[in-house]
C-alpha cells in the first residue's frame, strides 16, 4: 500500500530552503509532486536554478520545478541575498544544472494540482506571494488540502529583519496578510521564529557530517560558509539557524513540536510591517486561524535530519546526539 503524502514545496532557495529540499526528498513518507519558487532570498529565476542543483545532487530532476512571482504583490521587492550571497547558495559557485530547465507559471500549477489531487500538502517556505495569487484567482484551489504548513512570522521572539517581523512575512507582508485572512479547511501551521531560531547547524554537526556523507557535506559545506559568518557578524551565533528545514521534520514528525491555537494577522505598513499579530488572549473574539508552533525538540528534529540526509547510523547517532548538540565531539 502506498501511503506517501503528495507535497507542493513552493520556496525562495536559498540555503535554508534547500536543506528543507535535500530533507523532503530524502524522506519516503513525502511525494514531493512540485516545486515552486517565488522571489525572497534571491530572484525566482535564481531561486529555480537552485532548486535544479539540489535535485541534481540526489538524483531527482525528473520533479519539475516551476518559476512563479517576480515581485511582491505592493511592494517593492528586497532580496535577502545579503544573507545568502548573491547567487542564493552562500556565493558557493555551484555549477549551474544544464540537464534540466524550470518552467513557467507557478501560480497554474499549484492550482490545477491541488484540484487534481486532493488531500495534498501544501509547505509554503518563502514569502506568500505565489499562494496569494492563486488563492486570490481560485478561492477554492485550497478546498481540499490535507496541511498547510508555513514557515514565517514570530509570536514572543524578536523578529530577522525588522524588530518585529520574519522575513517572508516582511517581504510581501500583503501576501502574507491576504493569506491569514482566508477560509482554509484546516489551520495554517505556522512555524516561525520562536522554534526556528532553536534549530541551529553548528561547526560541530558540520563536521559530524562529513564523517557520515561526504557528498552531501560537501555541498552543506560550501553553502553554508557564508551563512555560518553573516550569523557571527550579526548575531555572534556560532553556527547558523537554519529555519526551513524545520517545516518538513514536523511534517514528519508532529511530536518534535507543540503550539496552540490562535487567530493571526500580518500587519503591512509602517514599523510593524510584516508582523505577526497573534491574538492569544482572544481580545478580538475572532475564529482560530493558526496552529502556532512555539516549543521545538532540536535533539528530535537533529535525528531526523542526520539519518534522512546524511545517512547517519542511527543507533549509533542516539547514542552521541546530546555530546552532538553540546558540541563535545
Amino acid at each position: 500500500m502506498n501511503t506517501k503524502k503528495n507535497i507542493i514545496i513552493d520556496c525562495d532557495p536559498g540555503i535554508d530552503d534547500s536543506l528543507a529540499l535535500l530533507l523532503a526528498l530524502q524522506s519516503e513518507e513525502l511525494n514531493v509532486i512540485g516545486i515552486t519558487i517565488v522571489s525572497g532570498n534571491a530572484p525566482a529565476s535564481i531561486g529555480a536554478q537552485n532548486a535544479l542543483k539540489v535535485l541534481q545532487l540526489v538524483n531527482r530532476l525528473d520533479i519539475p520545478v516551476y518559476i512563479g512571482a517576480e515581485k511582491p504583490l505592493k511592494v517593492p521587492f528586497e532580496s535577502a541575498q545579503d544573507t545568502h550571497g548573491e547567487d542564493g547558495l552562500g556565493n558557493s559557485q555551484i555549477p549551474s544544472v544544464s540537464s534540466a530547465s524550470p518552467q513557467e507559471n507557478a501560480v497554474f500549477f499549484i492550482k490545477e494540482t491541488l484540484h487534481q489531487n486532493p488531500e495534498t500538502i501544501v509547505l509554503a517556505l518563502g514569502p506568500l506571494t505565489n499562494i496569494a495569487l492563486a488563492l486570490n484567482e481560485d478561492p477554492s484551489c485550497f478546498d481540499q488540502v490535507s496541511r498547510f504548513v508555513v514557515m514565517g512570522g514570530n509570536y514572543r521572539s524578536h523578529g530577522n529583519c525588522s524588530p518585529v517581523a520574519e522575513y517572508n512575512f516582511w517581504c510581501d507582508p500583503d501576501a502574507a496578510k491576504f493569506v491569514f485572512e482566508q477560509e482554509f479547511p484546516v489551520p495554517i501551521e505556522m512555524v516561525g521564529l520562536d522554534v526556528t531560531r532553536k534549530i541551529v547547524l553548528t561547526p560541530t554537526i558540520l563536521e559530524y557530517m562529513k564523517h557520515t556523507n561526504k557528498q552531501i557535506y560537501s555541498f552543506i559545506q560550501q553553502i553554508s560558509r557564508f551563512y555560518f559568518d553573516y550569523h557571527w557578524e550579526h548575531e555572534k551565533v556560532l553556527g547558523c539557524v537554519i529555519n526551513d528545514p524545520l517545516t518538513v521534520a514536523y511534517l514528519l514528525d508532529s511530536t518534535l513540536a507543540q503550539g496552540f491555537n490562535s487567530h493571526v494577522e500580518v500587519a503591512t505598513l509602517g514599523l510593524g510591517r510584516g508582523q505577526s499579530i497573534v491574538d492569544d488572549h482572544n481580545f478580538w473574539q475572532l475564529p482560530n486561524n493558526c496552529y502556532l508552533l512555539t516549543e521545538v525538540d532540536p535533539a528530535i528534529f537533529w535525528h531526523i535530519f542526520l539519518t534522512r540526509v546524511c545517512k547517519a547510523e542511527e543507533t549509533k547517532l542516539a547514542q552521541i546526539l546530546p555530546q552532538l548538540l553540546e558540541g563535545k565531539l
